[in-house]
């Protein structure tokens, strides 16, 4: 029996501005995951297992904040890329922790200057 995994496909030899146009033309609304590096990128879809571990490890970062009476903003799966890195990536969820105050009611937010603290 094979065992189930996220079905996966990688693409060499992509553009910044390709990546940047696949975005676009997938949207926000979309179960597949991009991940991109130095002309590389992998389009993931996550598997129920998948998003039940992202959730039990988001679950648990949130509980230790609650516990340890810090805040934190969660930002959930953003987009987040540096062209100067040709990196990009989509995070299954990311918080905001010890530079939490910096973006409290911020949408507006560029990685080059408000990184989050933890992504998983």
């Amino acid at each position: 029996m094979t065992k189930p995994r996220a079905d996966r496909v990688v693409l060499h030899n992509i553009s910044w501005e390709q990546f940047e146009n696949m975005l676009l033309d997938l949207g926000d609304h979309r179960s597949a995951r991009l991940a991109y590096d130095y002309g590389t990128i992998e389009i993931m879809t996550p598997l129920p297992e998948h998003e039940y571990y992202k959730e039990v490890i988001g679950d648990l970062v949130k509980d230790l904040a609650d516990e340890l009476d810090l805040d934190y903003e969660s930002l959930g799966s953003t987009t987040w890329r540096r062209e100067s890195s040709l990196a990009g990536l989509e995070a299954d969820n990311c918080f905001y922790i010890q530079n939490e105050a910096a973006i409290r009611g911020r949408l507006d937010l560029d990685i080059n200057q408000d990184p989050p603290q933890i992504s998983l």
